[in-house]
């Protein structure tokens, strides 16, 4: 039943696929568009025009970019088949940093090598973590480590398996992973898959799926951080740091701040941006599926909210179809970019601006649209953001206009 199932994703995901990729023969490079209003209350007046450049291109379908932290501003780019590749000096190098594509299964849309994260001290102790999905179809988190010999090449025979879990079906599997400030690793994961949550994943403490888990990786097979909202395993999983999320796809951290922004795919109707401020307590409860956005979704009025944290911004589906979070700006080559959280969507290749505002208020506004599907934002180690279009293999960099 389970490969039945997958079956039917995999052809509806490759209709979806074709449908996005087919008007894409003329390459279109963003410009502000200034037709978009969205609601007064969430109109943001930004000081610049931001726009993109393509930087890099030839990947196989790309779907996350990121760099080690070790001083050598090395750029790596994952893709969606089992294979990292890394940009050094501007150029993509000739072999790949690791390629898994014997274990990857990547049949399905949402399947494939998903996340990449490089261990705080990589510098010294050569660690690095993958999240994909195996060739079963299940979720799993691997530690790998660099070449003794080679610093441009990983050693896959150190593999070591973290942890692991059955994927009920082949979409929803989440997939970012990334270390917080406090140097735990997060993982997203969504709620198991199909539609509506029919599981009940996202409000059930004692499963993995529709959870944010945090751990230390740094031990065997890894350690449960004694502050965790449910260390003791009573009232939920120990692992679990939050829960609600239906698809937390991309998230990341703030790199000055620390505060967390999560982008969490909706259902039928919205899109959204959550943020969990830094020094926040866990056990946060994010709504799905009682809440789609801000919205109730199951029963569709009159839902109780006791205890759910509302997201800070998100749009309909007139606008986008599949939400592709990013990253708070902290680069130094687009001043004017400064504190602002970019993100998009994987669907209508928009791309919005997200702030706080002194009075406290989140305010967003839509800046551009790339004309691609956006698989995923990525950030240097200079703190620069990216972009990757996943149907024709180029990455693009943020830039704020003249």
């Amino acid at each position: 039943m389970k490969r039945m199932i997958q079956l039917v994703f995999t052809i509806l995901g490759g209709i979806l696929l074709g449908l996005l990729a087919a008007p894409l023969a003329t390459r279109i490079v963003a410009s502000v568009d200034y037709d978009y209003a969205p609601p007064a209350n969430l109109t943001l007046q930004v000081g610049f025009k931001a726009g993109i450049r393509q930087v890099y291109s030839g990947f196989s379908l790309p779907i996350f970019l990121t760099h080690a932290g070790d001083g050598s501003q090395r750029i790596f780019v994952v893709e969606k088949v089992g294979r990292v590749q890394i940009i050094q000096d501007g150029k993509l190098l000739n072999d790949p940093f690791l390629e898994i594509t014997d274990i990857v299964g990547a049949s399905g849309y949402e399947q494939g090598l998903l996340g990449l994260a490089f261990h705080p001290e990589y510098r010294n102790n050569g660690l690095f973590y993958l999240n994909y999905t195996n060739r079963s179809g299940d979720t799993v988190v691997a530690e790998y480590r660099v070449s003794s010999d080679n610093p441009n090449k990983a050693d896959p025979t150190t593999a070591r398996e973290v942890l692991s879990f059955d994927q009920p079906f082949p979409n929803h599997n989440g997939g970012m992973i990334a270390f917080g400030p406090d140097k735990y690793l997060y993982i997203g994961i969504g709620d198991g898959g199909s539609a509506g949550d029919p599981l009940r994943a996202g409000q059930d403490s004692k499963t993995w799926l529709g959870k944010i888990l945090r751990i230390d990786v740094n031990g065997s097979p890894y350690l449960i951080p004694g502050d965790n909202p449910f260390v003791t395993g009573d009232a939920g999983l120990a692992e679990i740091w939050s829960l609600g999320w239906r698809n937390p796809w991309r998230f990341s951290f703030d790199r000055l701040t620390g505060d967390l922004y999560v982008g969490d795919v909706g259902q039928n109707s919205y899109e959204e941006v959550s943020v969990e401020k830094q020094g926040s307590p866990g056990g946060l409860n994010y709504g799905w599926n009682v809440m789609e956005g801000s919205h109730c979704f199951q029963p569709r009025r009159d839902c109780n909210q006791t205890g759910l944290v509302l997201p800070v911004a998100e749009y309909n589906h007139e606008m986008g179809i599949s939400i592709t979070g990013g990253y708070v700006y902290r680069g130094s080559q687009y001043p004017a970019l400064q504190g602002y959280y970019f993100f998009g969507d994987f669907g209508s290749g928009r791309i919005w601006a997200l702030k706080e505002t002194s009075a406290g208020q989140w305010e967003m506004a839509q800046l551009f649209s790339t004309g691609f599907p956006l698989s995923s934002f990525g950030e240097d180690e200079a703190g620069e953001v990216y972009l990757l279009d996943f149907a024709n293999g180029s990455i693009y960099q943020l830039i704020s206009e003249p």
